[in-house]
């Protein structure tokens, strides 16, 4: 269960991604640009929220719940960064490598994966440095 708990839900995003685009995606090119939902707006608007919008909503959700899993002290917590490097790096090698993943989309996906590295690094260090400016005040 524990090693459960630090698998980064970024890895979601990554793997939903790359189930469309090498299935659904792979047979129609246009389809991160296909509406999802269409909702007629009281304005007389017509709101149209795409696959593409769908899938980065989805990676900012995962993205929350890491920053909550980031506040967490322990080894599950240590496993969860290091998961979220590798998340991040395998992001950026298939950004490179794989014709597939050369989208905006997947770009966007991958900024967040970045930003799940760099805010959960900086969340542990602040409340690292917390726990010892406490150690140190209560020594004296």
């Amino acid at each position: 269960m524990r090693l459960f708990s630090a698998i980064p839900f970024t890895l979601f995003a990554l793997l939903i991604y790359n189930g469309f685009a090498f299935t659904a995606g792979a047979a129609d090119p246009a389809f991160w640009t296909r509406p999802v939902i269409n909702i007629g707006m009281v304005s007389g608007a017509t709101f149209e929220l795409l696959a593409s919008d769908l899938l980065i909503t989805a990676g900012l959700f995962f993205l929350f719940i890491e920053i909550l899993k980031a506040t967490r002290i322990g080894t599950t917590a240590l496993l969860d960064h290091m998961f979220s490097v590798l998340v991040f790096v395998a992001y950026l090698v298939e950004f490179l490598v794989v014709q597939e993943a050369a989208t905006s989309v997947f770009f966007i996906l991958m900024a967040i994966a970045l930003i799940d590295v760099i805010a959960g690094f900086s969340i542990s260090i602040t409340g690292a440095r917390r726990d010892v400016s406490f150690g140190h005040g209560d020594m004296h």
